[in-house]
């Protein structure tokens, strides 16, 4: 392996792990963690047409990928309508329109994360809190404000047509009034580092404030940022996560001109037809503490993240094309912090984007780093939340951070949608990974000391993450964290063929279960109580 040497074993992760105290989501179809979960669970898709409220179709979409000006797709991932209310966060409301919705946003996340951490306990200290997000490119009112100063252009658009100077000013005056003014707020307003800002300003954090744009590696990007904070001893607990708002028709047509978006309008990582990606709007944290605090002080530990890697492409073709010698160190740097071989993890969440040439070159970069460890095929199971919520850029990290935490904590093993072959670039049936394509309860392989699960995350620029979380504790328990409509059995006379019907998807099983087989269980999705 390509990494340092043994000498710094004792700055590993692995020795002094972080646990993963809180979360909160807001993602398409998902108004909080407990819907974005029975999503992810229910393997339901949340991918839908573009709302009128965010871009004209009928202006801005044409088939043809080559048309100047417009996207040639028109499906997308969108966050369902918010409550805000701005006087709960101190905010006056008619700061409001020249404030970006992405700031407004992440304070409910935000507030909904400190509460799902308990941070009300005696444990918690806001002077030694702090917060690093994910934040790309520009922001929703970047744009409006932008438009306001092209007045110049249209002026002598308007002239050019053999109107009036007088003409051409009235329809200046006319089209600065649609959009927000430039006023003292606007700056602040618009600016992607303030997203952090307010947070801290509003629930008076303490700690470090600041966002990480690693393009859509982000996310994971401001976890390693925060991570440092909390081994530095410079805090004590850290909100990290990624945020993103921004599927404005810019922003179409940004993946358009690449081109990287679906022409058939589904995203299908690791699929023979996948033709691309669909992008999504997304807000995902998550609470850190020191694994020692937050046993020492009675957390809920949803997971434990014990490695982190990252690297650079280095010199390549393209600044946007995946390489794979660039992932492979940051598998192998990950896997060195976490002080664990990659053949102990079951579940990888991969970056999945959906286009043929990057999930390719990322399950042969996996692969490469899986096999030399072990020969053991089709044991581990490959997937990508963006199957199912688009990929939703500076959150994307985020969000197969949450869904990893939440399938560690209840022992289950989420589904990944819309595979219906496998991609044959990729040698599936001899190596070690297999598509998991429905709900499966995660039963503990005795030849692995924990259930672990890996994240990846790639971003423009030839940047590269990868993230190794574990559960917390024995694993013996089934944690279930909302009530539930079904519960479903397997049963057989032995633990290994209990392991042989479940890994060949047998059907759940009803009717009483003779005494002394080996069984298990878990609950679906349902609504709450």
């Amino acid at each position: 392996m390509n990494v340092s040497q043994d000498s710094d074993l004792d700055r590993r992760l692995a020795r002094d792990p972080i646990a993963i105290v809180g979360l909160s989501a807001l993602y398409p179809k998902s108004r909080d963690l407990r819907e974005f979960w029975a999503n992810v669970a229910a393997a339901a898709d949340c991918i839908e047409d573009v709302p009128a409220t965010h871009w004209d179709v009928d202006e801005f979409y044409d088939p043809d990928p080559a048309v100047p000006d417009k996207t040639y797709a028109k499906r997308g991932g969108f966050i369902p309508d918010t409550p805000f209310n701005p006087l709960e966060f101190g905010l006056p409301p008619n700061t409001l329109e020249v404030t970006d919705v992405l700031q407004l946003l992440s304070l409910v996340v935000a507030r909904d994360l400190l509460k799902d951490a308990g941070a009300d306990q005696p444990w918690y200290d806001a002077s030694r809190t702090g917060v690093v997000l994910g934040i790309t490119g520009a922001n929703q009112l970047t744009q409006p404000l932008t438009a306001r100063l092209q007045t110049p252009v249209l002026k002598e658009v308007v002239r050019s047509c053999g109107l009036s100077d007088r003409d051409a000013e009235e329809i200046a005056a006319k089209f600065r009034l649609a959009y927000a003014p430039w006023e003292e707020n606007s700056f602040p307003g618009m600016l992607g580092n303030v997203v952090a800002g307010r947070i801290a300003n509003r629930l008076d954090l303490g700690g470090i404030n600041m966002t990480v744009d690693a393009a859509c590696a982000s996310s994971l990007g401001a976890v390693k940022a925060a991570v440092s904070e909390l081994l530095e001893r410079r805090a004590d607990t850290m909100l990290v996560g990624g945020c993103d708002a921004e599927n404005t028709i810019f922003m179409y047509l940004c993946f358009s001109k690449t081109p990287a978006l679906s022409k058939s309008g589904r995203i299908r990582p690791f699929d023979q037809d996948a033709d691309g990606t669909l992008i999504g709007e997304g807000i995902g944290m998550l609470a850190l503490r020191r694994l020692s605090d937050a046993e020492r002080d009675g957390n809920q530990i949803y997971a434990v993240l014990r490695g982190i890697g990252a690297a650079s492409d280095g010199r390549f073709k393209s600044i946007y094309a995946p390489r794979k010698e660039g992932q492979v160190l940051a598998l192998e740097r990950a896997y060195h912090d976490a002080d664990c071989s990659p053949a102990s993890v079951e579940l990888f969440e991969a970056h999945g984007t959906g286009t043929a040439v990057g999930d390719a070159t990322e399950l042969s970069s996996l692969a490469a780093v899986v096999s030399a460890a072990t020969e053991e095929r089709q044991y581990a199971a490959v997937g990508s939340v963006k199957s199912q919520i688009g990929h939703t850029k500076a959150a994307a990290g985020a969000a197969g951070m949450i869904k990893l935490s939440l399938a560690l904590h209840h022992k289950v093993l989420p589904p990944t949608i819309n595979v219906d072959q496998p991609n044959s670039a990729v040698d599936f049936a001899n190596g070690p990974f297999y598509v998991n394509s429905a709900l499966r309860p995660w039963v503990r392989d005795p030849k692995r000391p924990k259930r672990r699960a890996a994240v990846s995350s790639f971003g423009f620029g030839g940047t590269n993450f990868h993230l190794v979380l574990e559960e917390h504790g024995d694993g013996d328990d089934l944690k279930v964290m909302f009530p539930v409509a079904q519960v479903h059995l397997w049963h057989a006379p032995d633990t290994a063929a209990l392991t042989a019907a479940l890994d060949g998807d047998a059907p759940a099983q009803t009717g009483p279960v003779p005494e002394g087989h080996a069984r298990i269980a878990f609950a679906a999705r349902g609504a709450e109580e």
